[in-house]
């Protein structure tokens, strides 16, 4: 039973090209959120992750978290019984799952390791799982559509695929990805010039609506524990509007993309605003 793997980053061609310039440094801020975790909100995400497979149980299968983030879900997996592997690509990302599995699992067989999506013959080297996760995390690769491409390949026939990905709302999509943009390419002194108009924006009608009911911040407190990813709402409105590179898609190309490589969509729940549509692929056995 393994308890870790050596942190070892994988080679990611990108780099090479200055491609990582702009990206959001997402790791620290899953490394404040796993001091906010609670049994509470692990059972949360275990019961997210069942109800999205449909299976009470992972007990034995092989399963790989590609952008682990703070490894709550590696957790989650864990607990259901699986073998579990996870990467990302962001150093502060992998230090912040390594603390929450020697917090929670310290005995479980579970590897964390520094990587990238993109580079393709580490991930060949990784082998085959039967659940192949990764929630939120390709649309901010920098190439989107090579990064689904890359895991699609490390899934064992019969196994299921589960990916989400941000919503193609057309024009506004592509105002937020300027949004994104400038935030990183501003100093980190300077950002909070693009946090605060966007926080008015996207909580200030919610904040208003809970105000004339006599308690401004009754939502923004019920998120905490109202989100099944266990996010508090600042850490969640800073992952949004600093999260860049930034891509989208619809459900229906998603799904004509995977079914051109032999999988069948089994689950899709679809969003009509700026979060993510999250998908189950079954691999032709």
């Amino acid at each position: 039973m393994s308890s870790g793997g050596e942190v070892g980053r994988a080679h990611d061609p990108a780099l090479e090209h200055g491609e990582d310039a702009g990206r959001f440094a997402f790791g620290e801020n899953w490394l404040k959120f796993v001091g906010s975790l609670s049994e509470l909100k692990i059972g949360r995400a275990e019961q997210s992750l069942r109800d999205l497979l449909g299976r009470d149980t992972l007990q034995g299968a092989r399963f790989l978290d590609a952008g682990c983030g703070s490894g709550l879900f590696s957790l989650a997996a864990s607990r259901l019984g699986a073998i579990v592997c996870s990467f990302d690509f962001d150093e502060n990302s992998v230090r912040a799952a390594e603390a929450l599995r020697a917090r929670y699992a310290p005995m479980a067989d579970w590897t964390i390791t520094q990587g990238s999506v993109l580079d393709r013959p580490w991930l060949d080297s990784l082998g085959t799982f039967d659940v192949v996760y990764s929630w939120g995390v390709l649309h901010h690769t920098g190439d989107m559509w090579r990064a689904l491409e890359n895991v699609a390949g490390l899934v064992r026939p019969a196994g299921a695929l589960c990916v989400a990905i941000y919503n193609d709302q057309g024009l506004p999509s592509r105002m937020w990805k300027g949004v994104k943009r400038t935030y990183n390419a501003l100093p980190p002194p300077l950002r909070f010039l693009v946090l605060w108009p966007a926080a008015v924006r996207l909580w200030g009608p919610t904040v208003v609506r809970d105000a004339l009911r006599g308690d401004p911040l009754r939502t923004w407190r019920a998120h905490d524990m109202d989100d099944p990813r266990g996010m508090s709402p600042d850490v969640d409105l800073k992952d949004w509007v600093g999260g860049y590179p930034f891509e989208v898609a619809t459900p229906a190309r998603l799904t004509d993309f995977y079914a051109r490589r032999g999988f069948t969509r089994t689950t899709l729940v679809a969003r009509t605003g700026i979060g993510c549509n999250e998908f189950v692929f079954r691999r032709a056995g």
